[in-house]
C-alpha cells in the first residue's frame, strides 16, 4: 500500500476572483476558497439551507447491474440513516425503508427555517443513485419539491454513467423555476483507482456526462472527490485537481475518506493494508489540491459527516470545525488560495469533440 506524501508550496497572495449572482468577477472577498455559502448568499440574498433526503432509490454497482459488492467505503447508513423508518426492509436487499419524501423535505425545512433562520431551500436527492430508475418514476419523486414554496433549488447525486437525454431532458425541465444541480460522483480520475474501489464506472464515464449535461445550459455541475483513496500518491490526487480545474465546472466537492463499519475499506484497515490520512496529511494535500482548481468553482464540501456509532477512523473528521479552520490556516500561512495554480494542461479537451 502506497502511503501519501505532500509537500507544501509557497503563494504570493491571498485573494482571488469571486462570482457574483450574474457571474462576473469580484475581488470583495478576503477569503481564500469560494465557499458554498458564499454563493449561495449571492445568489438568492438569503441563507439557503440544503435539505438532505433519501428518495429510496437503488445502485447499479449493488442491485447486480454492475456489481453486488458496491465500492469498498460505501455504506449508505453513514449519511441517510436519520431518513430511513426503522422496521420495513426493502426487497430482501438489508435496507430500512426511507420514510416518505414529502415528510423528509418538510422536517428539513422546518429545522432549517426554526434552527438556522433559513428563508430559503435546496432539496439534494442523496441517497444513492438518484437517476437510476425509469424517467416516469424520476419524475413522480422529482415533482414532490413542488409541493414546497420556499424550495428555490434542487439537487441531484448521481454517478456519471447513470444519466442519458431523456433524464437530463427531465432534470432541466425544472431549471425553469429552480436552481438545479447534477452532482456526479467521480472520486478520482485515475483508473487503477476507480477499479480499486469498486467504482464500476470511468473517467471517460464522467467526461461524457458533463458534455451531455453542458448541453442544457441551465443545469449546474458538482463533481464529488475524495482524497485519500488507497495507494493514492500526492501527484496522483493534484493530477484529479488539475482535471477538475481544466473542466471549470461549477462545484467541487472534496471528502477525506473515512473507514465506516461493515465495509471492505473496514476489511483493509484492519488487516493493516490501509492507513487513513491523518489531520495534517489531509489540510496539507487540500491546500493544494484547491490552489489547482478554476478560482469561480464553488467549493460545496471540504469535509466529511459520519454518526460516531458507524465510523472507524479517522476520529478527527469528526471535528469539521478544526478541519475547515485548518484548511483556511493553512492557506492564509503559506499566502495562497484558489486558483493559484490552475492552468496546467490536462485531459479536458475531450468535451470539445462530437
Amino acid at each position: 500500500m502506497i502511503l501519501l506524501r505532500t509537500v507544501r508550496t509557497v503563494s504570493q497572495s491571498n485573494r482571488r476572483p469571486f462570482l457574483n449572482p450574474i457571474g462576473e468577477p469580484s475581488l470583495k472577498s478576503r477569503k481564500s476558497y469560494y465557499r458554498f455559502s458564499e454563493y449561495l448568499k449571492e445568489r438568492f440574498g438569503c441563507r439557503v439551507y440544503k435539505v438532505s433526503i433519501d428518495a429510496g432509490f437503488s445502485c447499479p454497482n449493488r442491485d447486480g447491474t454492475k456489481s453486488k459488492e458496491g465500492c469498498i467505503y460505501c455504506d449508505n447508513r453513514g449519511f441517510s440513516f436519520n431518513t430511513r423508518l426503522p422496521g420495513h426492509m426493502l426487497g430482501g436487499q438489508g435496507r430500512i425503508a426511507p420514510r416518505p419524501i414529502e415528510a423528509q423535505v418538510k422536517e428539513g425545512i422546518d429545522f432549517g427555517r426554526d434552527r438556522l433562520k433559513a428563508e430559503k431551500f435546496i432539496v439534494y436527492f442523496q441517497a444513492y443513485t438518484n437517476t437510476y430508475a425509469p424517467v416516469k418514476v424520476l419524475r413522480e419523486k422529482y415533482e414532490i419539491v413542488k409541493k414546497f414554496k420556499d424550495v428555490a433549488g434542487i439537487s441531484i447525486g448521481t454517478r456519471p454513467d447513470c444519466v442519458n437525454e431523456e433524464i437530463l431532458d427531465l432534470i432541466a425541465s425544472y431549471a425553469k423555476g429552480y436552481e438545479v444541480w447534477l452532482e456526479y460522483g467521480l472520486q478520482s480520475i485515475h483508473k487503477k483507482s476507480l477499479e480499486f474501489i469498486n467504482r464500476g464506472h470511468t473517467y471517460e464515464d464522467f467526461l461524457q456526462a458533463v458534455k451531455l449535461t453542458r448541453k442544457r445550459k441551465k443545469l449546474k455541475i458538482c463533481a464529488h472527490t475524495i482524497v485519500g483513496l488507497p495507494g493514492e500518491t500526492r501527484e496522483d490526487i493534484l493530477e484529479t485537481a488539475k482535471e477538475l480545474g481544466r473542466l471549470k465546472l461549477d462545484g467541487v466537492k472534496i471528502h477525506p475518506l473515512h473507514i465506516i463499519k461493515g465495509t471492505k475499506l473496514e476489511q483493509l484497515f484492519e488487516k493493516g493494508l490501509y492507513r487513513p490520512l491523518d489531520l495534517e496529511e489531509y489540510i496539507s494535500l487540500v491546500t493544494e489540491f484547491l490552489e489547482h482548481l478554476w478560482p469561480r468553482t464553488v467549493i460545496q464540501r471540504l469535509s466529511a459527516d459520519c454518526p460516531r456509532r458507524f465510523l472507524v477512523e479517522p476520529l478527527w473528521i469528526l471535528q469539521k470545525n478544526k478541519v475547515l479552520n485548518g484548511i483556511e490556516e493553512a492557506l492564509l500561512r503559506k499566502g495562497s488560495f484558489q486558483g493559484k495554480l490552475y492552468g496546467k494542461r490536462g485531459l479536458a479537451p475531450f468535451l470539445e469533440k462530437g
